[in-house]
């Protein structure tokens, strides 16, 4: 359960100072790096990891720069404003600004110059290392985020031949403001927090080498938002080659409506903002210099960099052809209450009265053992699931090589009994619960969830460096069959049931059902009604 905020900052610091307590006594020349541009003083927080903490890749979008396309970092000036000297790099830098999670929370804490990375890589690395990388985008659904929630230090101390980067991007309003005028890059930018992530992707490739890290081995992973975000990037018009493989974790279907249709929210926004103005120029001109306020902006189809739905676009077969891990959580679902017809026109608001039937069909009551499990069910694949059965089957036809997962082990700190949204991130990131306005608490975990979680992180670190979850995986693991139209085999992950003299794991390989494939058919086919 979710502690008031004071207390969850009191442990988030708790936390980071528990981490510190490992670190080693460190001179004025150890755990530096030189980027030619700059040089950062990292942390060693762990004896095998070193955390160089707000590393700016793209210039301070403050002022003029709101609601515009990120522009790329001014080397010219860190030189001149770090005047030769070592710039600190020990402490986190302040997340971007935070929408409300939805909770009863107000939101509001944050910067605009937020554009920075967490870099985290073993003590010995070097120019020459060439380790493959890991780039972490965070969820929180496009509104609310930030990357100190989950940290990366004891993944880089269990396997010390990666190198992390976990991304700070603009959130809500900041970045995902939209109205059609947008098109015009005089005006703004649409989708200004994606094109951070693409700027992030191009500062990596130029600079991480600097690091220890390859900028030809980049793997994209995230989860929720995130997951959609590696979607996303998956289908986007780049210009470039940015990364080599891709881990999409619980992929948010959120609707990508255009910027026509976001007309009415940004109207309300303005004039939320006294900023109604019949000019659109005029009402940007008049935001730019407004308090900070924040809306729930999504991604939209911008034409230029996302140019049709993600499901279409994957379903043509236009998409990075890159090896792929994604997976979804057993119970997940993002909507409440037991009406089916309200909570998904709730989540996709263009969805017909015709949509509502052909799903209620492809979902029979005498298929489920409850009417709480068809709800789950119905709302949670069309919101997350059906991701895994849409790119799996896309990917694999390709000969991309393609994994599947099921996470299965609930969040022990959870009350609800069922295996939900966002549980492995507890397993994953030392036990962490986000809270409000940028906040999280740590909870310890058991000898039998370290465990799990130290398997979890093999499973996802030789991917990253092999391209194959099964090649440098714990011994103890099963090994992960790959994913194909035919097979439908995918790994259940869960925690061993009892501890022992050996480590055992709990997980094992399924083949997904023949019905849970035909209704995600369905879901698919309603890609331009539910705008995803």
């Amino acid at each position: 359960m979710l502690l008031g905020t004071a207390v969850a900052l009191a442990l988030s610091f708790w936390h980071k100072d528990s981490i510190l307590a490992f670190a080693t006594p460190s001179g004025p020349q150890v755990d530096i790096i030189n980027t030619g541009y700059a040089r950062y003083q990292g942390n060693r927080t762990l004896p095998n990891a070193v955390a160089y903490l707000g590393i700016p890749y793209a210039e301070p979008p403050v002022g003029n720069l709101r609601f515009r396309a990120p522009l790329p970092l001014n080397t010219t000036r860190v030189v001149l404003e770090s005047a030769g000297k070592t710039i600190d790099a020990t402490e986190y830098p302040e997340f971007c600004i935070q929408g409300t999670t939805g909770g009863r929370d107000a939101g509001g804490a944050g910067s605009e110059d937020c554009l920075k990375v967490n870099i985290y890589a073993p003590p010995d690395a070097t120019k020459g290392s060439k380790l493959p990388v890991l780039f972490y985008i965070h969820g929180g659904g496009y509104i609310y985020g930030n990357p100190r929630n989950w940290p990366f230090d004891h993944w880089v101390n269990q396997s010390p031949n990666v190198v992390i980067v976990s991304v700070y991007y603009r959130l809500s309003s900041f970045g995902f403001l939209s109205v059609p005028e947008m098109k015009d890059s005089q005006t703004g930018a649409l989708n200004a927090g994606f094109l951070d992530q693409i700027e992030a992707l191009r500062w990596v490739k130029r600079n991480i080498a600097s690091f220890g890290g390859d900028p030809n081995k980049v793997t994209i992973n995230g989860e929720s938002a995130g997951g959609a975000s590696v979607e996303l990037h998956l289908v986007a018009k780049e210009g470039e080659r940015l990364f080599s493989q891709a881990i999409a974790q619980s992929v948010y279907r959120t609707p990508l409506p255009t910027p026509e249709q976001q007309v009415p929210l940004f109207k309300y926004y303005a004039a939320k903002a006294g900023c109604a103005n019949e000019s659109v120029a005029e009402s940007l001109s008049c935001l730019r210099n407004a308090r900070r306020r924040y809306a729930a902006f999504h991604p939209v189809i911008d034409g230029n960099v996302i140019t049709d739905y993600p499901t279409r676009l994957i379903s043509q077969g236009k998409f990075a052809r890159v090896p792929l891990i994604i997976g979804a959580t057993t119970n997940e679902t993002l909507s409440g209450g037991s009406s089916v017809a309200v909570a998904l026109k709730r989540f996709f608001p263009s969805i017909t009265d015709d949509n509502l039937s052909e799903l209620e069909e492809a979902y029979p009551i005498q298929s489920f053992a409850s009417e709480s499990l068809r709800f789950q069910t119905i709302t949670g694949e069309s919101e997350l699931k059906c991701a895994n059965s849409i790119l799996g089957s896309a990917f694999s036809k390709e000969g991309a090589k393609t994994w599947v997962y099921r996470y299965n082990q609930r969040n022990p700190t959870n009350p609800s009994p069922a295996v939900t949204h966002a549980a492995e991130n507890w397993m994953m990131f030392l036990g962490t619960n986000t809270g409000f306005n940028g906040t999280t608490t740590f909870t310890d975990q058991s000898t039998l969830e370290t465990d799990f979680s130290s398997e979890l992180i093999a499973y996802w670190l030789s991917f990253v460096r092999t391209g194959n979850p099964n090649m440098r995986k714990l011994h103890r693991s099963p090994l992960w069959a790959p994913y194909g139209e035919g097979t439908r085999n995918r790994v259940v992950l869960q925690q061993a049931r009892v501890e022992g003299p050996r480590k055992k794991s709990g997980s094992f390989v399924e083949v997904e059902a023949v019905e849970e494939a035909e209704r995600c058919r369905v879901v698919a086919g309603q890609v331009e009604t539910q705008q995803n």
